[in-house]
Order: C-alpha cells, then sequence, then structure tokens
C-alpha cells in the first residue's frame, strides 16, 4: 500500500474543488479534468508531462486515480495547450503510477468529448476531425455522427513499428519460471507482446491475477533492453506494457494489456493495438484487425499507410460518457489524497 504525504496540506498549498467529466472506452475509464488543475509549465505537450511531477499538480493526479476517489487502474487526463495552432487541444495521460506517453482509449474518449461539449464544432451528420498533441506526437480522433448523435470514432495514432523479435524473456507468477520470446513494437509507447497460451493460460478474466505477475516480471525482465528504446526520443523509451494475446480465427484477436505497474486495460487498448498492428502488417497481414478485450468489448483496427518503415494505424471504437464530479479534499482527512492497494 501506497500511503500519502503527512505534509501533503503544507506541501502546495490547499487544493481547490477538482471537476472531471467521466467516460469509459470499452469498458476503461478515462477521466477528463475540467478545472481545478495548476498552469503545468511548458512549450509542448512533452514538456508539459516533465514537468507535472511538481508536487502541486501531481497531488491532483493522485487524488482522482487513487482510492477513495479512484482505484489501481483508474486512467484521465488534464486536457493543456496543444504544440502549435495546427492541433485542438494537448492531452497528458495519467494512471496511478504516473503519466503515460500515449493512449488510444482516452484520444477516442476526447474526440467524443470535444464535439459533445462544443469544445470542436461539428455538424449533425458526418465525421469530424480532433487533432490532439499528446506527448508521443499529434494524433487524430475522427467523430463521426449521425442526426447529431456520436456514432464512433477512428483513432489515427502516431508512427508504429517493430523494434525487435522473439526477444528471450524470464517471466515468473505463481512460483513458475517461464522462458519465452516476446516480440516488442511501438504505437505511441513501447509493448512487448506475447500469446497467453505461452504460459498455459488464455485472456480470460480467471487468469488476470497470473497475467498482471507474469506482466510485471516481463516488463523488469526487458528493462534498459535495447528493444525496448525509441529511436529518436529517449523520453519514449522503456515497455510501458505487455499484451497477452489468444488468437481467435484469421483477423481476430483477444487481448489483455497490462501497464505501468500492474494496472489492466478493460478496453483492447488503443495504443497496443496500434503495436499489434505493426507486428501483423510486418508479417504480411494486410487486412481489418477484429480486437477484442478481456471484457467483450472491441476494437477494429488497420494498417492505413505505411511511412518510411512504419505504419500508420487507424483503431476504431467508441466511448460514453459516465457521469459528472465534484471532487473536494477535507485538510482534515488523514489519508490526504489517497492511497493504493495495488
Amino acid at each position: 500500500m501506497t500511503g500519502p504525504s503527512p505534509a501533503w496540506h503544507t506541501e502546495a498549498g490547499p487544493l481547490a474543488e477538482v471537476r472531471t467529466v467521466d467516460y469509459h472506452t470499452g469498458g476503461e475509464p478515462f477521466r477528463i479534468v475540467t478545472a481545478g488543475v495548476p498552469e503545468i509549465p511548458g512549450d509542448t505537450v512533452a514538456r508539459r508531462r516533465e514537468n507535472a511531477s511538481d508536487p502541486a499538480i501531481d497531488r491532483v493526479r493522485r487524488l482522482l486515480c487513487h482510492e477513495p476517489r479512484g482505484h489501481a487502474d483508474m486512467y484521465g487526463c488534464f486536457v493543456v495547450p496543444p504544440d502549435d495552432g495546427g492541433a485542438h487541444l494537448g492531452a497528458l495521460f495519467w494512471h496511478k503510477d504516473g503519466y503515460s506517453t500515449a493512449c488510444g482509449h482516452g484520444t477516442i474518449a476526447l474526440g467524443v468529448h470535444a464535439v459533445e461539449s462544443g469544445l470542436v464544432a461539428a455538424d449533425a451528420d458526418g465525421d469530424t476531425d480532433v487533432v490532439v498533441d499528446v506527448p508521443s506526437g499529434r494524433v487524430t480522433a475522427r467523430v463521426r455522427r449521425r442526426g447529431g448523435t456520436t456514432e464512433s470514432v477512428t483513432f489515427r495514432n502516431v508512427p508504429s513499428y517493430v523494434t525487435a523479435r522473439d526477444v528471450p524473456v524470464t517471466a515468473v507468477a505463481g512460483g513458475s519460471s517461464f522462458e519465452v520470446p516476446v516480440d516488442v513494437a511501438y504505437g505511441g509507447a513501447m509493448y512487448a507482446s506475447v500469446p497467453a497460451a505461452a504460459f498455459g493460460l488464455a485472456v480470460e478474466p480467471r487468469h488476470l491475477t497470473a497475467l498482471i505477475a507474469l506482466g510485471r516480471s516481463i516488463k523488469a525482465s526487458l528493462a534498459g533492453h535495447p528493444a525496448a528504446r525509441h529511436h529518436q526520443d529517449e523520453r519514449l523509451s522503456g515497455i510501458y506494457g505487455v499484451i497477452f494475446y489468444d488468437e481467435l480465427g484469421p483477423g481476430r484477436q483477444r487481448n489483455v494489456t497490462v501497464f505501468a505497474d500492474g494496472e489492466v486495460d478493460r478496453s483492447p487498448c488503443g495504443s497496443g493495438t496500434a503495436a499489434r498492428l505493426a507486428l501483423l502488417h510486418s508479417g504480411g497481414f494486410t487486412g481489418e484487425l477484429v480486437h477484442e478485450s478481456v471484457v467483450g468489448s472491441v476494437f477494429t483496427g488497420r494498417v492505413a499507410e505505411e511511412r518510411g518503415g512504419a505504419v500508420i494505424p487507424e483503431i476504431t471504437g467508441m466511448a460514453y460518457r459516465t457521469g459528472e464530479h465534484r471532487f473536494t479534499l477535507d485538510p482534515r482527512d488523514p489519508v490526504g489524497p489517497g492511497f493504493t492497494l495495488r
């Protein structure tokens, strides 16, 4: 359990009311902060990510992610200015362990939010592009509407590519040790991919405890490995998630992504799907990938174009609003901005 700092209320002054609009994309939560975050300095989203560790800012992330207001698998973002006038907004994605470089399910939710809140003007019928700057680059959420109702969002990602295949790792779970090869690919973040069957498991909720342990072990085994390095920006290096998958038939897979420190993606994972498309495309696959999650939700993905040894993936899904919140923190509260149990 990670406890609160006993001096939380004196380190950065009083905490303002924090307002959010919450969505889920394929079952995965996404909490968009609309008020209550101090200004995050930096002239780009990537630099703002570096500065978000400031205690005055980071305690807002902890307040919203950690129990009792969040949970171990919570996800969300701070909306920040874009890098320049070519994008509508910027986003700093966060989870219980810190700030990520990419988030496909969050980009889909941001597209729905931007259109339905009026942040980006949209016609009642047709497609509207919501352009978002994220730490890994510029992405687009193409929002499709009919009769004033949002029907789907297609997330167009940054260039995605394979960094290595058949990298040997040692994974440990439940007292058993496995020597397995994994494939590594970049889809806005670095992911290792391995069939769940390599461990005698399947992508099913009953196996989640074992898959979480294996994901943590594989990530640790790849720490500092050359395959996990981004070819241009060291800030994008390091294995972010481990994707366990089942083959369900031609062009259809089920996956669960264990990311950060043992967090479980309920959706099929947008940036993880991009990494899977890069791997499949390099192996000769040219069709549409139907990508299921551990809870049965579905993204569809395809390679829209090839670019300089990489691919540009497009992944389609949908996000749904679940509510609005006004969070406060009583200065007498002994648990402060919260705690985590996993």
